[in-house]
């Protein structure tokens, strides 16, 4: 079962199918390649449903961001075989930025990764130059490493495991 956590504005809960047009729409468009996009339908049906099958399989993952009963984007803990490391992430829908959502939500998936998964490490993979993210980081005390020997034009941030802010 896919925990619900609650933040001052958010809910963080399971995709459902309600959230697949703006989830669909946002891995087609142009924001969408700091995730591996644009995606075609058949690609952004197999992630849709991957967010669904990585809980299943590993116990955590991504969580639909929720506010006012509009699903707003995704954050949660990923960790899939093609990824070396456990990382926190981020992504918000088109013209929901710059509202905080992604720093809530993804402090609620830190807190929940130190508190129930407990990692050794988490971190972040962050496209050169995506200047909101590489803020967000910052903001949630994460440091650049270096650049990532599994994807170019990465930079691996690391994520402090010891507090929260």
């Amino acid at each position: 079962m896919i925990p619900v956590l609650h933040t001052e504005r958010l809910t963080l809960r399971a995709p459902t199918m309600a959230d697949w047009p703006a989830y669909a729409s946002f891995v087609d468009g142009p924001r969408a390649g700091g995730i591996g996009g644009p995606l075609d339908t058949k690609q952004a049906w197999l992630t849709f449903a991957g967010m669904l099958g990585h809980w299943q399989l590993k116990g955590f993952g991504w969580w639909m961001i929720e506010h006012q009963g509009q699903a707003v984007g995704y954050s949660g803990i990923h960790n899939p075989p093609y990824k070396q490391e456990m990382e926190i992430g981020w992504a918000l829908f088109d013209g929901q930025e710059g509202q905080g959502f992604a720093h809530e939500a993804a402090r609620a998936g830190l807190r929940y990764a130190r508190a129930v998964i407990r990692p050794q490490r988490l971190v972040s993979y962050i496209f050169n130059g995506n200047t909101p993210s590489e803020a967000l980081a910052t903001k949630l005390g994460a440091a650049p490493e270096g650049p990532s020997t599994e994807f170019e034009d990465v930079t691996i941030w690391t994520h402090p495991m010891e507090t929260t802010r």
